[in-house]
């Protein structure tokens, strides 16, 4: 059931994102990898582990870094890092002791992120050249 959620709000946030426009900024995406990248160290803070905050602090920096490096040179970074997060919404739990991750959100957060990522490299594929790539003046 999660992985069916995670595919519906994942297709209808980014649809109605492009309708509304929100998308035309190239931070959205960026945003929304540093947001999900958060979660986890939410969860470290509910189950009170300070090991499983630091573990994913640093997971979640690193995904934050992608975003910001894709921001100014190319989504593509940000759509590549965005289904690797999903991927490893998957294998977190054999990474990390972090009690506070409820156990439908690996599989809502995987497919939600590879949709998401999914739907950014249709647009990169199909909008003009200076949506991929930030071609600064």
């Amino acid at each position: 059931m999660e992985y069916i959620v995670g595919v519906l709000l994942a297709v209808v946030t980014c649809v109605t994102i492009t309708v509304i426009g929100l998308d035309r900024s190239r931070s959205f995406y960026p945003v929304v990898l540093i947001v999900v990248a958060s979660y986890y160290c939410l969860f470290a803070v509910m189950s009170g582990s300070r090991s499983a905050l630091l573990l994913d602090g640093a997971i979640a920096l690193v995904f934050a870094a992608a975003a910001v490096i894709g921001f100014r040179t190319s989504l593509w970074l940000v759509a590549t890092a965005l289904a690797a997060h999903g991927a490893m919404d998957l294998v977190h739990h054999h990474l990390i002791a972090n009690s506070g991750v409820p156990s439908w959100w690996p599989g809502f957060c995987a497919a939600f992120d590879i949709i998401a990522a999914a739907y950014l490299s249709l647009c990169l594929i199909f909008r003009d050249n200076s949506y991929a790539r930030n071609n600064a003046e």
